[in-house]
């Protein structure tokens, strides 16, 4: 049976020479994806904002808008709601009152009350309370999870092949992880410990497929001593293009059934991931690799210090001498 490809042998695809658009595009969007989470901010489920969530699942599907109504009237402050995991859940998120655990556990009872008497049967599954203290600490912890993950990728990078290599891929990764945050400032999904875990696992995603390129240009430049940077560049994104599609289309498959059928539990997570996919998958080709030129790598990096033009040199004059 022949066996599908879907990259032919031999492709010779000319990804540097759009690198100039790409990288403009890239820092347009960064700046966009910063300026978005700037003045629109992100919306900070109950683990980064602090709160009140109270998880109720009813006899029948749950109307939303009437159900915001009854909690609304129970004088508990604005509540938002979202069903959860099927249309029967809800899980509704008030302002955490005022006060001691006392002052909390009356606007529970309230709210509670309030519900039961609109909806008989209803059920509560579980209540939980985050204070703006500890999701202070959430979020202080999240961004540094992120920033250290990035950090420490760029320095593992900078020791296993040269400088060059870590700032281009700390670069690929400040971009994917700006991107995925301006898409959930754009979009106003919920950004919970979720979506960090999810933002931490596109930098080990990118972070592996950038590699993997950068592996092979290192092993070309040496095989290639002659050979422009720019082909040498091409020859090893082309050399990885089958591994790279076929493990991202793999990826998207799976991420995309779950984002249809995988309920508003894994959405926000889902969602962030197949768009991490994607981003990371683009910055190895069109981010990681054209930005190796601007830092100087070229044929000459990567020589063997006996192979270098003035160790060469002076092997000759030794062997002149030697005739003499």
């Amino acid at each position: 049976m022949k066996l599908i490809k879907l990259v032919p042998d031999n492709t010779n695809f000319k990804f540097l020479k759009w690198r100039n658009l790409a990288i403009g595009l890239s820092v347009a969007l960064i700046l966009g994806s910063i300026a978005l989470v700037a003045i629109r901010g992100l919306n900070f489920g109950v683990d980064f904002a602090g709160g009140l969530l109270i998880e109720a699942r009813f006899e029948e599907a749950a109307d939303l808008d009437s159900l915001r109504g009854v909690v609304n009237s129970a004088g508990a402050g604005e509540g938002q709601l979202q069903t959860f995991g099927d249309a029967n859940t809800v899980a509704i998120r008030l302002p955490l009152p005022p006060g001691d655990d006392a002052a909390v556990q009356k606007v529970v009872t309230q709210v509670q009350a309030t519900i039961e008497k609109a909806e008989p049967g209803v059920e509560f599954r579980r209540v939980e309370t985050v204070s703006g203290k500890v999701s202070g600490e959430l979020v202080r912890d999240g961004a540094l999870a992120i920033l250290f993950a990035m950090l420490g990728i760029s320095i593992y990078i900078w020791f296993r092949f040269e400088w060059q290599f870590g700032v281009g891929a700390l670069f690929a990764l400040v971009h994917d992880v700006a991107l995925t945050l301006g898409f959930f400032a754009l979009t106003q999904l919920e950004f919970n410990l979720n979506i960090v875990a999810a933002v931490l696992t596109i930098v080990g995603y990118s972070l592996n497929d950038t590699i993997v390129v950068y592996d092979r240009i290192r092993e070309n430049l040496r095989k290639y001593r002659k050979m422009d940077i720019e082909d040498v560049l091409d020859l090893s994104i082309n050399e990885t293009l089958s591994r790279t599609i076929v493990t991202s289309v793999s990826m998207m498959l799976a991420l995309g059934t779950l984002v249809l059928f995988g309920g508003s539990v894994l959405f926000g997570f889902s969602v962030a991931m197949l768009l991490g996919i994607v981003i990371g998958t683009y910055s190895s080709v069109f981010i990681g690799a054209p930005i190796l030129i601007w830092l100087g790598v070229g044929p000459h990096s990567f020589l063997p210090a006996e192979d270098t033009a003035e160790a060469r040199k002076a092997r000759a004059e030794a062997r002149l001498k030697g005739q003499v």
